[in-house]
């Protein structure tokens, strides 16, 4: 799409249903460079497939509530826009990050704001942290980091926190998540979903890649 200053390059995937659904062709848009300056972009990719009409949740990853926020002013009145947020505790001990203006800006759209433990680090983490090694959740999580990018690791995570709160129905779903230097700043990548609880984490699966980075974080080339 011309006139971005971070570069973007659209390729066509066709994803080929079942006998009587033919093929699927959607456009992928990759961006040069991950980080927050890709948002806008975020935001319009996500609302043309919220309005092909199958989508039934939209979930933002949102620690501080100003990402959450962009996509609210543009989608908030036409799908279940659910925000999910850093847990109390994550930043410092007690203290909840999320801004709460944008709260309750967000509630008067009628925006759900999840804040729960981050199912793939949780309690485990802490257990690593005290007595070194590594916890299978957190290979889990370092592998969809790897593999797929940190933007579409926080996608895949905050979708589930999402359906274990139960603001979410089981169902076609559009997740968010981004890559910043500065946590918690802005959204990068975009995926189609269908959801699991994580107590069936590999009932999950990824549907559709609608927008990611090329590149897995903004420190190495290539």
């Amino acid at each position: 799409m011309p006139g971005l200053s971070n570069g973007v390059n659209v390729i066509s995937s066709a994803v080929k249903g079942g006998e009587n659904m033919g093929e699927v062709s959607r456009s992928v848009t990759y961006f040069n460079r991950p980080g927050v300056e890709n948002t806008d972009e975020i935001v319009e990719i996500v609302y043309r497939r919220l309005k092909e009409g199958d989508i039934k949740n939209v979930v933002v990853a949102s620690s501080r509530g100003g990402t959450g926020l962009q996509f609210g002013r543009k989608m908030a009145r036409e799908t279940n826009l659910v925000v999910v947020s850093s847990h109390p505790g994550f930043s410092a001990p007690g203290v909840w990050s999320f801004d709460p203006d944008a709260l309750k800006e967000l509630e008067s759209m009628g925006c759900t704001v999840v804040k729960q433990s981050h199912v793939l680090s949780g309690l485990e983490r802490s257990i690593s942290n005290k007595f070194s090694g590594v916890s299978h959740t957190e290979v889990l999580a370092e592998a969809l980091r790897s593999l797929f990018g940190v933007g579409m690791k926080v996608a895949i995570e905050c979708t589930i926190m999402a359906a274990d709160s139960g603001a979410i129905s089981i169902d076609k779903t559009i997740a968010v998540g981004g890559t910043s230097s500065e946590r918690g700043q802005g959204a990068d990548c975009a995926i189609v979903v269908w959801p699991s609880h994580s107590n069936n984490f590999f009932d999950f699966r990824v549907l559709e890649i609608l927008a990611k980075p090329f590149r897995r974080d903004m420190g190495k080339e290539g």
